[in-house]
């Protein structure tokens, strides 16, 4: 990830494009970024799970998110300066960073108790919790297909928990919550991108995730030995190259062609649970994780059908 910062100016300008032109998208470029972004997030979360067997959970968050908004700033401030500050919606900016930051910070919990692949593999099912809050929430309507890919989707959550008689492990619960928050904050966002640019939403989201973050401080510091100190800064930029290439993704083709190939992570993840920490994939973990890969792609394949037959209608 020495070159994370070269990537990050490359994508700048993709930062700036506001939506993208479906004549112009390009889907075999859209796809390559998406797996570019996979092994990011793959490598981000791999890199906090180290982290935190030697560092307070909240000083590996706030320094993976110091150091994502300091190289976005260093980019985007010199480009637009202040003014890509400039929101109408502030309150709900500052909700969704409190979500981000509650849900990232279950996210490496879960890391730090669980097997990474496994942790993972429950946080892919957030599309069936998106779904399920927009149903609850938003009031959407819901047939038989869609409830039923949320029953096989959570089933196959529970195949990958693995919970035993008495309870769900702590770790598989970390995974939970994160799993739910992030599909709360998709909801929530869904209005954010009618009056926000890519570029505003971004540079909010790592601000006040950041602030967020910091609140974390008061349960422990401690100082990072001298090899140590790049690995902060590696999982602070490997996540907001993620970020970066996964907007990218879905700026330069649909959302129906690119984001199958995020469920790649959940193989770089296997792939370095093995070769780190020795972990080998389960038979429950394999098959859940086809179960809830199955449901967030019927869902997503669902969606776009009706959106597809509410404009020719």
């Amino acid at each position: 990830m020495t070159t994370a910062h070269s990537e990050l100016s490359a994508s700048a300008s993709a930062i700036q494009i506001r939506a993208p032109d479906p004549a112009a998208s390009n889907v075999s470029r859209g796809i390559v970024c998406m797996i570019i972004a996979t092994v990011a997030f793959a490598t981000t979360h791999a890199l906090s799970k180290w982290l935190v067997g030697s560092y307070p959970v909240g000083q590996v968050m706030f320094s993976r998110s110091l150091v994502g908004f300091a190289a976005c700033a260093a980019v985007l401030l010199p480009i637009h300066g202040t003014p890509v500050f400039a929101t109408r919606i502030p309150a709900a900016h500052w909700m969704r960073g409190l979500s981000q930051s509650i849900s990232q910070t279950f996210s490496v919990l879960a890391f730090s108790l669980m097997p990474l692949a496994s942790a993972i593999s429950i946080n892919f099912s957030a599309p069936l919790w998106t779904a399920l809050v927009a149903i609850i929430w938003l009031k959407e309507r819901a047939g038989p297909a869609r409830w039923a890919a949320l029953i096989i989707g959570f089933s196959g959550v529970l195949i990958v928990a693995n919970p035993g008689l008495d309870s769900l492990t702590l770790g598989a619960i970390f995974a939970l919550l994160n799993a739910i928050m992030l599909g709360t904050v998709t909801v929530a966002v869904r209005g954010m991108t009618r009056t926000e640019s890519v570029k505003t939403l971004l540079i909010w989201q790592l601000a006040t995730v950041l602030v967020f973050h910091s609140l974390l401080l008061v349960f422990g510091v401690k100082w990072p030995m001298p090899r140590d100190l790049s690995l902060f800064v590696m999982a602070g930029l490997a996540n907001l190259v993620g970020q970066v290439f996964w907007t990218k993704a879905l700026m330069l083709a649909p959302a129906t062609a690119v984001s199958p190939f995020f469920y790649f992570m959940l193989v770089w993840a296997a792939a370095i649970g093995f070769v780190v920490w020795g972990n080998v994939p389960t038979p429950a973990l394999m098959v859940g994780s086809c179960i809830v890969v199955a449901s967030g792609l019927f869902l997503l394949w669902h969606e776009a059908q009706a959106k597809k037959h509410a404009r020719t209608a």
